[in-house]
């Protein structure tokens, strides 16, 4: 006869050995994932290999079914993709808070420390053309990690879903910037590899995660040193080099500072690289600036009575007591005409920029922005560029191209000198919009500038501080000027551009 009472205590017994075994996975998961990150801080914070974590990651890899590839930092992500197209999918959306098995956690880690590596160590020394458009594909990859478009997050734009393979096509050229010497960027709050997501937690990775903005400034720095590594003026003069040459901001900052030293080849190939950015952006702030008004409707002047311009609806509206239901009819014994008379003094919009280096984002896009707006009806457009002294642009507001090669960036500025240029284009203050971009840092200046701003003001002119307009983040602005500005009631506006194109179009419409 069976002894019923004996069961239940097996039953714990196989439970307790299942839990165990589960238990002593996930402790063996975690050390594997530890290892690879391990291995990933050595090859970021130094230039030598530790032999151990580097064969201990290749095992674990193996393990994993995943190319030794991975591992190397000389291979781009891109070229890893064009050999196993598999492993795309996988790093789509990869960082991102979205759920993750944890079985999967290790592979995970894996992938999402070789992002990192390639990204954040730029390592030192020379870095060729080859290598700088390697480094910017990997930029892309590692956005779509995060869950945005390629090139969103430098943009200000995370929010998106990653699309196709990025574009990238055919094999590379050359190998990676040397390792080594890089750094991590970017607040990772988040557990690497962890369900939670990295860089902060953002969620499903669509929007602008708190710490977005300074990640992509930090993508703007690294990229910035990269530019200032490579030997630029050799690259220009060689024309099959240049062509390799992809524009972006820091790659423009350092042309225009170094325009003065380029001739012949070189400088063709500089132009060349400014121009095709200036259309770039040009394009996308175009779409931003919808058709804008060729003038506000002036309601100090009566409606012409012609029927064109009969306003049916306020008539049947305003008539509606003499409705007869006897007759059912309408009596009119009103019309009412829609008023259409515009505006006729076109709107003039004054753009003031500092030239000053810390401003070149600023300055880029504002430049292209205030040749937009000079193309259209009704707005008459002044550029003024200053540092310790004040040049009028404005024969050249029409092609930014010719304005950003008549800039001199660096130096200090002179706020006041700008001023005294700027006030006498002032005809009709109502009608006169003023944009300010600078970072306000005007020192023993800083009472003289703010008082002739706040005389203009005063006057009847919609003044705009800017401290920054690009897509990656704020920039410093003096303290002082900016308490100045908001007790004023005209804040200094900072970030993507969007704002300020929002404030002008509300001005001009």
């Amino acid at each position: 006869m069976t002894d019923h009472n004996s069961l239940p205590t097996e039953t714990p017994t196989v439970r307790q050995s299942g839990s165990t075994a589960a238990g002593e996975r996930q402790s063996a998961d975690e050390s594997r994932r530890q290892v690879l990150y391990w291995r990933l801080l050595s090859r970021l914070f130094g230039p030598d290999e530790q032999p151990t974590l580097e064969n201990a990651s290749l095992g674990i890899v193996g393990d994993l079914g995943l190319p030794p590839a991975l591992l190397d930092p000389g291979v781009s992500v891109d070229n890893l993709v064009q050999r196993f197209p598999e492993l795309g999918a996988e790093f789509d959306g990869l960082m991102t808070g979205s759920d993750h098995e944890r079985s999967g956690e290790v592979r995970r880690a894996a992938l999402v420390s070789k992002l990192l590596l390639n990204v954040f160590s730029t390592g030192s020394g020379n870095v060729t053309a080859a290598q700088l458009e390697s480094w910017k594909k990997d930029v892309a990859w590692f956005e779509r990690g995060m869950g945005c478009e390629a090139g969103g997050l430098r943009r200000g734009q995370p929010a998106g879903q990653s699309g196709g393979q990025s574009g990238q096509s055919g094999e590379l050229d050359g190998g990676r910037p040397g390792q080594g010497d890089g750094q991590p960027g970017g607040h990772d709050d988040g557990r690497p590899g962890h369900p939670g997501g990295l860089f902060g937690g953002r969620g499903s990775g669509l929007g602008w995660g708190p710490g977005d903005a300074e990640l992509a400034k930090v993508l703007a720095a690294l990229e910035g040193d990269l530019v200032k590594r490579m030997r630029l003026r050799e690259v220009l003069a060689d024309p099959a080099l240049a062509r390799q040459l992809t524009p972006s901001m820091s790659l423009i900052e350092q042309l225009l500072r170094d325009k003065s030293n380029l001739s012949g080849v070189a400088l063709a190939n500089a132009k060349a690289l400014i121009r095709r950015y200036v259309d770039e952006v040009a394009e996308v702030l175009r779409t931003q600036v919808e058709q804008t008004s060729a003038g506000v409707i002036d309601r100090s002047v009566p409606p012409k009575r012609v029927f064109r311009n009969l306003d049916i609806d306020r008539t049947i509206w305003k008539n509606l007591p003499n409705w007869s239901p006897e007759d059912e009819r309408l009596y009119v014994d009103r019309l009412f005409y829609k008023q259409t008379a515009r505006r006729t003094t076109p709107a003039k919009l004054i753009v003031v920029v500092d030239q000053s280096g810390s401003m070149v984002d600023s300055m880029v896009n504002c430049t292209i922005l205030a040749s937009i707006f000079a193309g259209l009806p009704k707005v008459d457009v002044h550029l003024i560029a200053y540092d310790t002294r004040a040049i009028d642009l404005t024969p050249w507001v029409h092609d930014p191209f010719e304005v950003l090669l008549r800039t001199n960036l660096g130096g200090g500025n002179d706020g006041p000198v700008a001023m005294a240029m700027a006030r006498p284009k002032i005809s009709d203050p109502r009608n006169t919009v003023m944009v300010w971009i600078s970072d306000f840092y005007e020192f023993d200046r800083s009472q003289p500038l703010y008082d002739g701003i706040e005389a203009v003001y005063r006057s009847g002119v919609k003044f705009i501080p800017v401290g920054s307009v690009n897509s990656s983040g704020v920039e410093s602005v003096d303290p002082w000027f900016r308490k100045k500005f908001k007790a004023l009631g005209t804040p200094v506006i900072s970030g993507h551009i969007k704002k300020l194109v929002f404030e002008l179009k509300n001005f001009l419409a």
